[in-house]
C-alpha cells in the first residue's frame, strides 16, 4: 500500500527467515540464515565480553571487567536464591542461557538486526533443552523415586487417577509455557514498535508539513515504547532464567 509515495511496510516482515548460505544435508534444508547469524553474533559477544572482562583480573576493575563481574554475580545470585546451594554445579548452563537470551533480545533492539528469540522454534529448543536437562538430573539423582513427583505427598490414594494425569500434563507443559512466554512477548513488542513507526511515517507522508508536527506525538510514544521494550527484553531473559532455576530446584528436591 502506498500513501503519497510512502510504502507502508508489513510489520511482520522483520521476522522473515532469509537464507544467507544455502545448505542441504540428506534432503534437509540446513541453510545458514539471518537467524543463525545473529545467534552466532550473540554467542561471540557473550564470549568476547567474558574473555575481555576477565583477561586482566585487576583489583580495581575496568568497565568490561565490571560488566562481566556484574553479570556473573547477578546470575549466581539467581541460582543461589532460587535453586539452592546444591544447584551450584549447574551454574554454567544457567549463566549460558541467561546471557544468550539477554544478548539475543538486546541485539534485536538495534535497527536493521534480527530478533531470533521472536521465533517459537528457537525459544522452544531452549525450553526443551532445559526440560530434558532437569528431567535427566532428577532421574540420575533420584532414580525411580522421581516419579513420586507426580503424586503429591499426603494426598489421598483415591485421588491418584485424577492427580497423576494432571501433574504429568502440567510437567509436560513446562517447555511449552516457557517457550511461548518468551517468543510471544518479543514478537508482540517488535510488531507494536513497527506499527507505530509505520504510522508515524504514513502520517508525515500524508499530511506534509502539518504531518511533521502531528508526527511528533507518535514519535514520542515510539521512544517510550522502545524504552519499555528494552525493559521487557531484560525481564524476559530474567523470567526464563528464574523458571529454569526453579525447575532445577524441583529436580534436586522433588517438590
Amino acid at each position: 500500500m502506498k500513501v503519497r509515495g510512502i510504502v507502508a511496510t508489513d510489520p511482520l516482515h522483520q521476522f522473515r527467515i532469509e537464507q544467507i548460505v544455502p545448505l542441504h544435508l540428506a534432503g534437509h534444508d540446513v541453510s545458514f540464515t539471518n537467524s543463525s547469524l545473529y545467534m552466532v553474533v550473540a554467542a561471540v559477544l557473550v564470549t568476547g565480553l567474558l574473555v575481555a572482562g576477565t583477561a586482566s583480573r585487576a583489583l580495581v576493575p575496568g568497565r568490561l571487567q565490571s560488566v562481566a563481574e556484574l553479570l556473573y554475580e547477578f546470575v549466581s545470585g539467581m541460582v543461589r536464591d532460587n535453586a539452592g546451594a546444591q544447584a551450584r554445579p549447574y551454574f554454567p548452563l544457567v549463566f549460558s542461557i541467561f546471557a544468550f537470551v539477554l544478548f539475543g533480545n538486546m541485539i534485536g533492539m538495534i535497527p536493521g538486526t534480527f530478533t531470533f528469540t521472536s521465533h517459537i522454534i528457537v525459544t522452544f529448543t531452549l525450553a526443551a533443552l532445559v526440560f530434558v536437562f532437569v528431567t535427566l538430573v532428577a532421574l540420575i539423582r533420584h532414580g525411580f523415586h522421581f516419579f513420586s513427583f507426580f503424586f503429591p505427598s499426603g494426598a489421598p490414594i483415591a485421588l491418584a487417577p485424577i492427580l497423576i494425569p494432571i501433574e504429568i500434563i502440567s510437567y509436560l507443559m513446562r517447555p511449552v509455557s516457557l517457550s511461548i512466554r518468551l517468543f510471544a512477548n518479543m514478537m508482540a513488542g517488535h510488531t507494536m514498535l513497527k506499527v507505530f513507526a509505520g504510522f508515524t511515517i504514513t502520517m508525515i507522508g500524508a499530511l506534509g508539513a502539518v504531518g511533521w508536527l502531528a508526527g511528533a506525538v507518535p514519535v514520542a510514544i515510539n521512544v517510550a515504547l522502545i524504552g519499555f521494550e528494552i525493559m521487557v527484553a531484560f525481564l524476559q531473559a530474567y523470567v526464563f532464567t528464574i523458571l529454569t532455576c526453579l525447575y532445577i530446584r524441583d529436580a534436586i528436591e522433588l517438590h
